[in-house]
Order: C-alpha cells, then sequence, then structure tokens
C-alpha cells in the first residue's frame, strides 16, 4: 500500500511538473483520486508568471477550474478570448488547443484535470 502511495505520488510530481515547467506553468500537485475506473481526477494549483504565455497545449480530458489571484486571457482553440479575474471558472473541452496570457500580476488557479490512466495531464502543441 505504501508504494503504491509512493508511486502515485511521485507520477504526481512528474505530471506537475516536467511538460507543465516547460510550457511556464507550475503545477503543484494537491489531490489524485482514481475515478471512474481508467481515468483520474487531477486537481493542481497552478501558477503562471506575470506578462507571460503559457504555451499552446491540451489536455486528455476536461480541463476546468477556478481563478484564485491575478487576471489573465484565455485563448481557446475556435472561441473569443475569453478575460478570467480571480473568483471567475472556465472550461476547457478535452483536447481542444488553449493558451493563457497573464497580465501584470501572477496568476493562480486551481485546476482540475479528468485524465485517462497513463496519459499525461498536458501535452505541448508544436509550433505551426
Amino acid at each position: 500500500m505504501i508504494r503504491k502511495i509512493l508511486i502515485a505520488t511521485t507520477a504526481l510530481a512528474i505530471l506537475g511538473s516536467s511538460a507543465a515547467l516547460a510550457q511556464g506553468i507550475k503545477r503543484t500537485p494537491l489531490q489524485k483520486i482514481e475515478y471512474p475506473k481508467g481515468y483520474n481526477i487531477v486537481t493542481v494549483i497552478a501558477e503562471i508568471a506575470p506578462n507571460t504565455l503559457a504555451g499552446r497545449h491540451t489536455h486528455p480530458g476536461v480541463d476546468t477550474g477556478l481563478v484564485v489571484e491575478g487576471e489573465a486571457t484565455l485563448i481557446v482553440a475556435g472561441k473569443p478570448d475569453q478575460l478570467l479575474k480571480a473568483g471567475d471558472s472556465y472550461a476547457v473541452p478535452a483536447g481542444v488547443e488553449h493558451d493563457v496570457k497573464t497580465g501584470d500580476k501572477p496568476l493562480k488557479l486551481m485546476a482540475v484535470y479528468v485524465v485517462e490512466e497513463g496519459k499525461p495531464v498536458a501535452t505541448p502543441v508544436a509550433a505551426k
């Protein structure tokens, strides 16, 4: 049991840092729930520096959350840009390219991802 918890914690740390930091996003894992079978619900605090484009990316499942601090523009493929400020919530469908452009203050989000087991939380989109 302890080994399983250690492996899950390590996986979350990797998911929360490797791809995310390459895009300018720091993800701090809060919890992971294995539900439904074959999927994980991952809750993180995501932080992005001021005046930053996080980098275009996708998620294998829905990405939803709440802005805790700061302001940003959510740029979702095929939709008008959405200004987000503290207290606002958002949702991005699975597999849809999106980016976040922060304002003059750091952005902090509580984000929830539904991820198929074995898939990364986020995948960068190659420049076109």
